[in-house]
This record gives structure tokens, C-alpha cells and sequence, in this order.
């Protein structure tokens, strides 16, 4: 069965956008509990149940939102946990060697940044002995990097692995009706 069209009215933003109010007050519920009916949202919100269906479908297809079961990665203590500062060698990109490290299955965090490195990249392993492998494999044979300062995690203290936007909240207060 196929979705009705998305025609947001004028003046109105896009039904898949996370940023619609509606949506917000979706996503808000589905972050508490991703596993609350679709029936117990639109009751709460006073809504129908299928225009709950349709801008949950919406999100998902314009790939704004994704339901899915997540490990606290601070219950699982991973043997070897480090971040890597990478400097990109010259006449390659940041993206490029995102692209190739984003690859590996032990990469779980990695972001462009600003300052004394290029990439501030996470990784993870079961083994203490993965890492040396890891490094001589991914980052010391690649020419796209020039160096690598490894900074072994000794003790976590925090790891936020929920999105931090608080989407009960409208973010342009301003607009509000």
C-alpha cells in the first residue's frame, strides 16, 4: 500500500522534516521508548493513528529517522578503546580517508574537525593486541595520512550515545503558534 502524497500546506514545513512540530512531538515519544505503539502516540498527541504511521514512514524513507536498538556502549567494556587525531596528508581530503577508515567495523565515532588534526576518529576492540594491527593496517600503510597521535582510553567515564537534541523542545520558540 503506498503512502499518500506529502503536500504540506503553505506556509507549512515538510511532513518527513524533523523539524516539523508535529514530527518533533513524535520523535520526542519515540526517543523515550522507540518501542510505543503508534496507537499509544496518536492518543497521546490527539492524532490519528495513521497520521502517525504516515510521518514515522515519511521520516524513515527521506532517511531522517531510523528505529533501532542500541548497546549502552559504557555496558560493554570493550578491552581497547582509543582516539586517533589524524592529520591528512597533502593532496588528499579529510573525506577521503573518512570514506576508507568509515569502512572498518572497529571505527565507531569519526568527525572532521578543526584545530591541531583533521579527524578525530574512535575506535574500539575486543582484544588489547587489535590496535598495533589495526594502526599498521588502516593508518600507517595509508598515504592519505601523515600522522596519527593515538590517545588509549585508560578509564570511561561518561559516553553519550543518545542524540543529544532535545526534540520536546521547539527550537525557534519564537515561531510558535
Amino acid at each position: 500500500m503506498a503512502l499518500p502524497p506529502k503536500i504540506p500546506a503553505s506556509g507549512e514545513s515538510d511532513f518527513s522534516s524533523p523539524y516539523d512540530g508535529l514530527n518533533r512531538k513524535i520523535i520526542a515519544l519515540l526517543q523515550k521508548d522507540g518501542r510505543t505503539s503508534f496507537r499509544t502516540i496518536a492518543e497521546l498527541l490527539d492524532i490519528s493513528e495513521g497520521t502517525v504511521r504516515n510521518r514515522v514512514s515519511w521520516m524513515k524513507e527521506a532517511g531522517q529517522l531510523a528505529i533501532v536498538a542500541i548497546v549502552d556502549p559504557a555496558s560493554i567494556s570493550y578491552r581497547s578503546d582509543a582516539m586517533l587525531g589524524i592529520n591528512v596528508a597533502p593532496g588528499h581530503t579529510p573525506s577521503a580517508v573518512a570514506k576508507r577508515l568509515g569502512e572498518c567495523p572497529n571505527v565507531v565515532y569519526m568527525i572532521w574537525i578543526g584545530g591541531r588534526h583533521d579527524l578525530l576518529v574512535e575506535v574500539v576492540f575486543e582484544n588489547e593486541d587489535d590496535l598495533p594491527t589495526f594502526m599498521d593496517t588502516h593508518c600507517y600503510s595509508d598515504p592519505g595520512i601523515a600522522s596519527v597521535e593515538i590517545m588509549v582510553g585508560i578509564k570511561m567515564f561518561k559516553n553519550q550515545f543518545l542524540l543529544k537534541r532535545d526534540f520536546s523542545q521547539d527550537p525557534n520558540p519564537e515561531e510558535a503558534e
